[in-house]
């Protein structure tokens, strides 16, 4: 499993504060960022894995500043040279910490690592719209991955 097409991986810094750390996400200036609508979080337990989303026009900007969470995502772009390829990454702020930007039209998953609290952080460059996205449930006739 290698690097996908639309898929951009960016080291992040954490700056140790003795009373507590600051985690750097996006800057405005910074490639990834293609606008702001909207930023969220989502939980997801130990050994969980929610999924699969395709965006039609969102880009991801994921971050784990919590926990260890790992992304999976699909091509399933007939057009694109990474088709029907798969990528993972482990993303954790102990031992990983960057964010992931996935392009529109690209399939995601993600699964929960770590014990307790796994968070991801998402600065999406448009407001959600149900209307943009399409879901499948892992078990699928199009993407054959196992968790």
């Amino acid at each position: 499993m290698g690097s996908i097409e639309g898929v951009l991986l960016t080291p992040l810094k954490i700056i140790d504060v003795p009373n507590g750390n600051v985690l750097h996400a996006l800057k405005q200036h910074e490639d990834s960022f293609q606008g702001f609508g909207e930023a969220y979080f989502s939980t997801v337990k130990q050994g969980v894995a929610k999924g699969w989303k395709k965006h039609t026009r969102m880009v991801l900007n994921l971050i784990v500043p919590v926990g260890t969470i790992k992304f999976i995502i699909f091509d399933g772009r007939p057009e694109s040279v990474t088709y029907n390829r798969f990528m993972e990454i482990i993303i954790s702020p102990d031992s990983n910490y960057q964010r992931l930007t996935v392009s529109p039209g690209l399939w995601v998953a993600f699964q929960g690592i770590s014990e307790g609290l796994n968070m991801l952080l998402n600065i999406a460059n448009i407001p959600h719209d149900p209307t943009e996205a399409e879901n499948l449930s892992l078990q699928n006739d199009l993407i054959t991955y196992s968790f």
